[in-house]
């Protein structure tokens, strides 16, 4: 990897040794002497939050990939070291000594490392050993307003994909029970009464008696009718559950985020010269 590289190599996608993706490539430390790359970070965090130091040595570039000889395990367990700043010597040798690397065959004439930024994508590469960081904000704002038509930024606005998951939102249960009702039915009946006919005999309906007073005592059997309630079990009815689908519309309601983009030029930040024009670079 040449100090040509680097511009073709910020912003791209890192894959490990074994082909998964590990992140963006983020920043390109530069040898403070050489101007040779010698690490790179790369973003291991949730959305991009944590920066990784890997080793260039061994890393190839593939089209807008770049493939390291680590796996992604492996750099995300790195040392954890501030990417803002300069890397120390102790760190370097941290770092070299975690990928099991010789310290001394990784190191050229300098001892520390800066930054190599690309401002606006292809801007170019800013590094320097003993800036700050205010120093180092500035040059970049003044490369992007110096590049012309070729300084970009990509904006980006987050969308909703809304669908649809099906989930059990309840039970439908038949349940038998038993309830007692109280009813009235009335019954016709009949029975048998007695009573006394007297019929007077004469010549005609005359009957052979002994003619003899004494007592008597005939017995007449009477019948009635008495309800009798009887219990039997009928089917009246089946009831049955059917499912049926039933589509409605449902609100959904959610906050996106959108990048909005704001050019600002030496004359909005009053940096001007004595003849009242933006300094040359």
């Amino acid at each position: 990897m040449t100090t040509f590289d680097v511009n073709a190599i910020l912003s791209s996608t890192a894959y490990g040794s074994d082909g998964d993706k590990i992140g963006k490539v983020e920043q390109v430390f530069l040898d403070d002497n050489s101007g040779e790359p010698t690490f790179l970070t790369v973003n291991t965090g949730l959305f991009g939050a944590k920066e990784n130091f890997v080793p260039v040595k061994g890393a190839r570039q593939d089209g807008d990939r770049v493939v390291l000889p680590y796996t992604k395990d492996v750099i995300k367990d790195a040392p954890k070291v501030d990417a803002d700043q300069h890397l120390s010597p102790a760190e370097e040798e941290e770092l070299y000594r975690y990928y099991e690397l010789n310290y001394d065959d990784g190191r050229t004439a300098g001892t520390d490392r800066d930054r190599a930024t690309a401002a606006a994508g292809t801007a170019g590469v800013a590094g320097a050993a003993d800036r700050d960081r205010a120093a180092v904000a500035q040059d970049r704002r003044d490369v992007a307003a110096t590049a012309g038509d070729e300084a970009s930024v990509v904006r980006h606005e987050e969308r909703l994909n809304v669908g649809t998951q099906e989930r059990e939102a309840g039970h439908a249960r038949l349940r038998k029970y038993v309830v007692t009702d109280h009813e009235t039915v009335d019954v016709p009946v009949e029975r048998e009464e007695v009573t006394v006919e007297r019929t007077p005999i004469n010549d005609t309906n005359a009957r052979v008696d002994n003619g003899t007073i004494g007592e008597e005592e005939v017995d007449v059997t009477l019948y009635e009718e008495r309800p009798v309630v009887q219990k039997e079990t009928v089917a009246v009815e089946e009831v049955g559950l059917n499912k049926q689908t039933v589509q409605e519309t449902q609100r959904v309601e959610a906050d996106v985020r959108k990048e909005q983009v704001d050019v600002e030029t030496d004359v909005d930040r009053g940096d001007l010269g004595r003849d009242g024009e933006a300094p040359r670079r």
